[in-house]
């Protein structure tokens, strides 16, 4: 009994990341598009809608891999997937931004932060529930 309340708790917090995800990538790239409106490089739009994405597409990739990993890693990476999302989402709209602060510096570190937090915090929830279990 207590296995299938953990398995539908992680099934409904997967869901809720997965949407919530799915809706800051999105408007990340609106925000993205927005921004570069009058930029006239393509090249350079498409760098910034890339690395905007990068982590995006990194949180999705370690959802397909995560098959095999304990269960309290599969909660952090979800709880990772909304923080960041919506993190995002507020970082692009520009509502924590000083008035003076460039564009592109939001489109530049935002991922950045976002990328360092996902390679700190993944492998070491993996590497501490796997020391738990043989602990125990």
């Amino acid at each position: 009994m207590k296995e299938a309340k953990i398995n539908a708790d992680s099934n409904f917090l997967r869901i809720i990341a997965l949407i919530v995800f799915a809706i800051g990538w999105i408007v990340s790239l609106g925000f993205t598009l927005h921004a570069g409106h009058n930029n006239r490089s393509i090249f350079l739009m498409i760098l910034f809608l890339g690395w905007v994405s990068s982590p995006f597409m990194g949180q999705l990739t370690a959802t397909m891999l995560s098959a095999r990993w304990p269960v309290v890693t599969h909660k952090i990476l979800y709880i990772i997937m909304i923080f960041l999302a919506i993190g995002s989402m507020s970082g692009y709209s520009g509502i924590l931004s000083p008035a003076d602060l460039k564009p592109a510096f939001i489109f530049l570190i935002i991922p950045l932060i976002s990328w360092i937090l996902i390679v700190i915090i993944i492998p070491l929830s993996i590497y501490r529930a796997r020391k738990n279990k043989s602990l125990r």
